[in-house]
This record gives C-alpha cells, structure tokens and sequence, in this order.
C-alpha cells in the first residue's frame, strides 16, 4: 500500500490503465525512487488488490467509472503538499489530460493515451482491440478480462506469443467495461466522462505514442495532441519506433521512462 502523506520529496503520480493495476508500474516506480523521487500508483477504485486476487473476484471493478476514476486521483493528489508530476498509461493517459484540466499537477505526460471527446479517428486496430468489450451492449456494467489471445493483439503484440503469455500472467486483470463505453461514445454525449477544454489547461503537457500500438494507434495520439495544443501551455509529442501499447513493460521500456523523466523536469515549474 502506498503513503499519500505529504513530505520534503518531489512526487510522481503513475496512473495506470484499464485491464492492469499498478504492478504494471514496477519498473518505472523502482527507477524513477532510484532517481530520488518519491512515486505513488493508486489503483483505480476496486484495483488495489494483486493480480491474482483480482482474477479470482473481480468484484469492485465492475461498473465503475471514469469519473470516479478521476475523483479518486483527484483526491490523492489534492492531499500532496506540492503538485506533483502526473503521468499515466492508456486509459491512465485520459486520467492525466482530466486532472489537468481540474488544474492538477505541475506537469503531465500521457503515454499511449486512450482518446478523449473530440478526437475522432477510429482505426481498425482500435476497433479489434475493443470489441471483444464493446461488440456485446450487455458487457457495459460488467467487469471483462481479455483471453491471452486478445491481449496479445491489444496490448503485446510486438512479442511471441510465448512473451506475450508471460506478460498475461504477470499483468493482466478484469477491466471495467464502462470505462471503455464511456471513450468509446464519448463524441456522442454532450457530457461526456472523457470531455475537457483544450483552452483551459496551463501546465505543460507530453503524449508519448508506441509506432506499432494496435489499441491506440498514434494517429490517435497525433489527433490528441493537435487539439490539447490549443492551449497556451507547452504541448508536445514524441514516438518511439517499434513499441506496442506494452511501452512502459516492452523491452527498452528505461528509455520512455527517461524521456519522460527528463522531460517532464525540464519543463516542470521551479520549485520555490
């Protein structure tokens, strides 16, 4: 269990995404403690139990939502003495463009981020990836976890399946379907869970995109990215060749890491 207290260290907030729970972060959390930073992984509501617990009862995760997703972030964050540096994964990504938009966070960086309204190109990948979820309405308030098979185009799909299975057993949890209903339709709902004003942010803010992502492509991200620049505030991009949605576990993943790092410090506010 992580201590939200506040204290003298400088903090990330790591968010995860849909379909894992924090121990997607290990590598990323140890790294970035041995940097000097103090690093917090909140699981979402329902999460904050080991992988194989959570396969075995899923129950808490289904039907939560986005904005009790964001609430609880929200929460955590406003406990900290100082705004901390935020970043997220995936749907985690989406979290990080809503905090901000609370005006949370002295600095965020969106990894592979799950769109928010507006953004609107839909590419077959994305498309396949989903609908094991999404092609069946009655999944919308359940809690569903991917097979290997799915997962393995979704998420890995830059491993071998023998990889790819390993990285299943070691990370793959029950995802909460409304979540994914709630990006999905967002275009189509005036009050969306996943709307922000792309004017209002005022930190800075990076989308990190994977070349080979199959669920977020980064025409995706691109498209993200090209509306959140309407804000006045530092917004920018970077892709990294030959990673899939696994960027925070693929291998190499140090090298996101740091770019992320040291973006975000070289553009984080002085500390007073």
């Amino acid at each position: 269990m992580n201590d939200f207290s506040a204290d003298e260290a400088d903090t990330i907030v790591l968010v995860h995404g849909l379909w894992v729970n924090p121990r997607s972060w290990e590598g990323w959390k140890h790294h970035y403690e041995a940097r000097g930073y103090r690093v917090l992984t909140p699981a979402w509501p329902g999460l904050d139990r080991e992988v194989e617990e959570l396969r075995r009862d899923p129950a808490g995760i289904a039907g939560v939502g986005l904005r009790e997703v964001v609430d609880h972030y929200q929460n955590i964050i406003r406990a900290l003495d100082r705004p901390p540096i935020i970043m997220g994964h995936s749907f985690g990504g989406t979290v990080v463009q809503i905090l901000l938009d609370r005006g949370l966070g002295s600095v965020g960086v969106a990894i592979d981020s799950a769109a928010v309204k507006g953004v609107l190109p839909l590419p077959l990948s994305t498309l396949k990836s989903t609908w094991p979820v999404l092609g069946n309405p009655a999944n919308k308030n359940k809690a569903v976890l991917l097979t290997p098979e799915q997962f393995h185009y979704a998420v890995t799909n830059t491993l071998t399946e023998s990889q790819s299975a390993a990285r299943y057993e070691r990370y793959a949890v029950p995802g909460s379907a409304r979540v994914l209903f709630q990006g999905a339709f967002a275009n189509f709902n005036p009050r969306a869970a996943t709307r922000v004003d792309f004017r209002k942010r005022q930190v800075p803010l990076l989308f990190i995109a994977g070349e080979a992502d199959h669920i977020v492509p980064p025409k995706v991200n691109k498209a993200n990215w090209r509306l959140s620049s309407k804000s006045a505030a530092v917004t920018e991009y970077q892709e990294f060749p030959g990673r899939s949605h696994f960027i925070i576990g693929q291998d190499g993943w140090q090298e996101v890491a740091e770019y992320a790092l040291n973006w975000a410090e070289e553009h984080a506010p002085a500390r007073v």
